[in-house]
């Protein structure tokens, strides 16, 4: 074996190890810094401009975006997931309250009386034998189920808080770099990527478009779906609708429930109570004007803009949140991106071959 082989072996081989150890280092805190990087290139259009208008000051400015992050991202979320705590809390004492004086059950047996339910109970037993079967106690021991559930995650999320502003620190802190350094970062990315010229600004010309299309289309889609949200809320007559549908919106973000897990529960809860009509059209309204906004412009949006199919979006987001947790939301379509433009630049390399 010469020796340049043995000397390219050797560096690999040190290579290999030294990233093996820079991520066992950074593990801790890749969350963060996934964060840092996401909000970082979703602000840089201001960034850039206010960068512009102080004439090249990069610490200011990086100072200022930070702070502008905090006010108008990080503050009102934190603020919405405290409020939705205590919302969920309340609510639970509410079901054990109506346990105990017994409303609940009187609610449901009232439920049980009406012609729709009494004539769907009547079709199942021409084919199931609901002797045996008592639904409205089924049905009162999974709210009292779903309500003591929704009570623990709660206690669990208000307990988590220190590890939350932990991570929230060192994504603030990752986050004023990325504004200060963020153009000498990435043209030090661009030295160490081993591929030609055109096919490395393909790559990054991706990234940049599946992150602007999931992080723009996404905060769009939360926006219409929050005021659809609201407006719901206040045309029924229902408490606080400027902050649930604020809660909807931010919601809209998880591609399993969703803004469903707002309204879903709201109208089973009207329901309970007794004022059906308004259950009822609350769920007409989640299903057929909130949803659907979601159903129609988030492929138009995301997908058509990417290039992705719809289908393969879908499971990507999934995957990346059971895989990354929140910021897979992102993290996953990004790595589809990644593995579709390398299979595009294979092709095109054999096409030229």
């Amino acid at each position: 074996m010469k020796r340049e082989h043995i000397f390219l072996i050797f560096i690999l081989l040190l290579v290999f190890l030294s990233v093996y150890y820079l991520y066992q280092i950074l593990s801790p805190f890749l969350a963060p810094i996934l964060w840092a990087i996401l909000l970082a290139i979703a602000f840089y259009p201001i960034s850039w401009r206010l960068q512009r208008l102080l004439k090249k000051k990069k610490a200011l400015s990086a100072l200022i975006m930070t702070v502008l992050v905090v006010v108008v991202i990080v503050l009102p979320a934190s603020l919405l997931v405290l409020s939705l705590a205590y919302e969920v809390i309340d609510f639970y004492h509410e079901i054990e309250e109506m346990l105990k004086t017994g409303r609940l059950q009187s609610y449901l047996n009232q439920i049980g009386e009406l012609p729709l339910i009494k004539n769907v109970l009547q079709r199942l037993r021409e084919y199931v034998d609901l002797s045996q079967v008592d639904p409205l106690n089924f049905l009162l021991k999974n709210v009292q189920q779903i309500s003591t559930f929704l009570f623990n995650q709660t206690s669990n999320l208000l307990r988590s808080i220190s590890t939350f502003f932990v991570g929230f620190f060192f994504t603030l802190l990752s986050l004023y770099y990325l504004f200060k350094d963020g153009d000498h970062f990435l043209s030090k990315i661009k030295e160490v990527i081993p591929l030609p010229s055109k096919e490395r600004e393909l790559i990054l010309q991706r990234f940049k478009e599946m992150v602007s299309a999931t992080i723009y289309g996404g905060i769009l889609i939360a926006i219409l779906q929050g005021i659809l949200g609201g407006l719901s809320f206040w045309v029924l007559g229902l408490a606080s609708p400027i902050f649930w549908g604020t809660a909807m919106a931010f919601l809209s973000f998880i591609p399993m429930g969703g803004t469903a897990i707002i309204w879903g529960p709201a109208a089973i809860f009207l329901l309970i109570q007794g004022s059906y009509l308004k259950g009822i059209l609350l769920l007409g309204l989640g299903v057929l004007l909130i949803g659907t906004v979601d159903n129609l412009l988030r492929p138009l949006l995301v997908s058509a803009r990417t290039n992705i199919h719809p289908l393969l979006l879908f499971f990507s987001v999934l995957g990346g949140i059971q895989a990354f947790g929140m910021i897979g939301l992102v993290v996953g379509p990004l790595i589809i991106t990644f593995f579709l433009t390398l299979v595009e630049i294979y092709i095109q390399g054999i096409k030229e071959f």
